[in-house]
């Protein structure tokens, strides 16, 4: 999975992401980090996905396609590539959430750890 280009056009801000949830525009939250990042902290609501597993998984994706779809990480590089790799596969309405994890810790709900 290659990063797509530095565009803005690729993500949205935590804060928008938390807006989305609030009106129920955001069909699915992906968390692509491995099993212990997730054990160390989570959004609720969250499915998870570990970043090399979608395209092995991505039948499991299939009813979300042409809804949106907001992937993140801890620090948002991991989600860039799964955002990229889901547009690839006409996921159009894919998205990275810019800084991950740890940025929704920062901005939006800082009862979720930071490490």
């Amino acid at each position: 999975m290659t990063l797509p280009p530095h565009d803005p056009q690729w993500e949205v801000t935590p804060r928008g992401v938390a807006d989305l949830r609030e009106a129920d525009g955001c069909d699915l939250l992906l968390d692509v980090r491995t099993p212990r990042e997730v054990e160390t902290a989570s959004i609720d609501g969250a499915a998870v996905i570990e970043m090399q597993e979608v395209p092995k998984r991505l039948d499991e994706l299939e009813r979300f396609r042409g809804k949106k779809v907001v992937v993140f990480c801890h620090g948002g590089v991991r989600s860039l590539r799964v955002a990229k790799y889901l547009r690839d596969q006409g996921f159009t309405d894919a998205w990275s959430m810019q800084g991950g994890i740890h940025a929704w810790s920062m901005q939006i709900d800082p009862s979720v750890p930071k490490y």
